[in-house]
């Protein structure tokens, strides 16, 4: 029989979650408030690299204690937060330290060295993908466990990093089901952006930085002239601000597409579930993503999404079973996807049923499942056979 094991204190170390609002650090914060219901009485202390602050309205347990780098310039930044995460480790030893970032675990390798404290990493996306750093590798072959937001992600891992097959295990993204609902669409963005309430509307969410256009809205960009051919009064929505606005900007006017697609800029969290009942299709046929949230949260919109076929997005869209999958690179295959499914002649029946395609993606990828995976995790590894 083996030994069980207790945790009574635990160390997360993270990016940030409060003052930006990327992929890894909604998964952060879903996670904490995870790891907290299951375990309420454990010690957390949070360290966090970039936040300076705790957010309002966020209201942690008593037991949980924050360290915050990011008063800190960046060009010290790092080494502050390393000798905050080394520091705690070595001064409170706790039972486990968790890292949402794989960066971070050359750390909890060098602490684990030194004071024998196990540590689990989050893998999300590209930041674990073609890993060629020594000692980040030699960090991943000896956490105790690699938590995969997919399967693409934990096969990339295997197959990239040789690591043991049992030491990964799947976690996926989930999302917050009481925020995203099913709603007719608004008619203040309408008015915005000027559109009539029966023209087809496409929506992308995401960042425009210029070294992530693998997203896919170069794609959408491309095929618009087809679909107008068929559908003239498409109109396609582009959200997210970044340093690629320029250049898409230029793509635009060069294929005369001013008329039919809005640059929407930065949509506050107080407006993403409007912009998601406000379209009629979900599109981001992406090369590169780990698993891609807002494909939930436009699923439990009830609206029809299309995502690639190549990254993590299989793993959101469960294998077409709650959407369209595309190859990325095809832009034939692209537009006449997207002409199906406006034209509701696509073969998922599910994709015109709002309501029970909503439940179906909370049945499978809503918080309560998200917590039970997590509890399931955290048993086996308390209690290992």
């Amino acid at each position: 029989m083996s030994k069980v094991l207790g945790l009574n204190k635990i160390h997360l170390w993270l990016p940030n979650m409060f003052e930006f609002k990327g992929g890894i650090q909604v998964y952060s914060s879903f996670f904490l408030e995870a790891l907290q219901q299951i375990k309420n009485s454990v010690k957390y202390d949070l360290f966090l690299k970039h936040d300076t602050q705790i957010s309002t309205g966020f209201t942690p347990l008593s037991n949980t204690q924050f360290h915050f780098a990011g008063k800190w310039p960046v060009k010290v930044r790092t080494a502050i937060f390393g000798s905050q995460i080394l520091a705690g480790g070595i001064l409170k030893h706790p039972d486990l330290i968790i890292s949402t970032h794989l960066n971070f675990t050359v750390a909890a390798d060098y602490l684990k060295q030194l004071t024998g404290i196990p540590y689990w990493a989050i893998a999300h996306g590209i930041e674990a993908w073609n890993i060629q750093r020594p000692s980040l590798q030699k960090a991943l072959h000896n956490a105790d466990k690699i938590l995969c937001v997919s399967n693409y992600t934990r096969d990339r891992l295997i197959q990239e990093q040789n690591l043991n097959p049992k030491k990964l295990s799947l976690l996926p993204n989930t999302f917050d089901s009481n925020r995203f609902k099913i709603s007719s669409k608004p008619s203040y963005l309408l008015e915005r952006y000027q559109l009539q309430p029966e023209q087809p509307i496409l929506l992308t969410v995401n960042r425009l930085v210029s070294q992530e256009s693998y997203r896919g809205y170069d794609k959408i960009l491309e095929i618009l002239p087809q679909i107008r051919q068929v559908i003239p009064n498409i109109h396609y929505i582009i959200a997210g601000k970044g340093d690629d606005r320029p250049r898409l900007e230029k793509a635009i006017a060069q294929k005369q597409l001013q008329d039919c697609v809005t640059l929407a800029g930065f949509v506050p969290d107080s407006e993403l579930c409007d912009h998601y009942n406000l379209c009629d299709v979900f599109a981001m046929p992406s090369k590169l993503e780990g698993f891609g949230i807002v494909f939930l949260e436009a699923l439990a919109c009830g609206k029809p999404v299309i995502g690639g076929n190549l990254d993590g997005a299989t793993d959101a869209l469960c294998q077409g079973e709650l959407g369209a999958l595309v190859n990325p690179d095809d832009s034939k295959e692209i537009a006449q996807t997207l002409v199906k499914i406006l034209q509701r002649t696509y073969p998922l029946s599910l994709m015109y049923q709002p309501e029970n395609l909503r439940k179906r993606v909370i049945e499978i990828y809503g918080f309560e499942q998200f917590k039970a995976r997590l509890n399931q995790s955290i048993n086996n590894f308390c209690n290992p056979r």
